[in-house]
């Protein structure tokens, strides 16, 4: 078996938004497929992503994600995909008119947390999110914080 190759079942992280909790409250996740040439799954495999600027948009009845970058793939010369082109997300229908209708009335956004490979197909794992103000976010600082020293408390005993 490959390096890459997965086992059914079986999750590889390819690559996580780490400031996705930190900047966003997180109400609900979502797994979901994306919709992808050859280069751009070959980029995957060899870890070439980023998610930081990231973020899924709803255009009509599709939902896409839009800014992710999946870095150039070496060998694919004559067949490369653009690294930040958008992408189609593969959900049921009733799951995007749900989250389309919340991130249009009410001011959430859809923040991808994660893109993985399970089973052998490339998927990420979306947040339906909340902004952050300066105080939740000192708040949070405060609570790491808090039970970092209370660890440390209980590994002296």
């Amino acid at each position: 078996m490959a390096k890459h190759d997965t086992p059914p079942g079986a999750e590889s992280i390819v690559t996580e938004h780490r400031r996705a909790r930190f900047d966003y409250t997180v109400e609900d996740t979502l797994e979901a497929g994306l919709e992808l040439i050859g280069s751009e799954v070959k980029a995957l495999r060899n870890g070439e992503a980023s998610l930081s600027d990231a973020y899924a948009l709803p255009k009509g009845k599709e939902l896409f994600l839009v800014n992710a970058h999946i870095g150039a793939y070496k060998a694919a010369t004559h067949f490369a995909h653009l690294p930040t082109r958008p992408r189609k997300l593969l959900l049921h229908r009733e799951q995007i008119d749900k989250w389309g209708a919340k991130v249009v009335e009410r001011g959430y956004s859809i923040i991808p947390l994660m893109i993985y490979f399970k089973g052998g197909k490339a998927k990420v794992k979306l947040g339906l999110c909340t902004g952050k103000t300066h105080e939740d976010r000192r708040q949070t600082i405060k609570e790491r914080e808090t039970k970092r020293e209370m660890d440390r408390v209980m590994r002296k005993r």
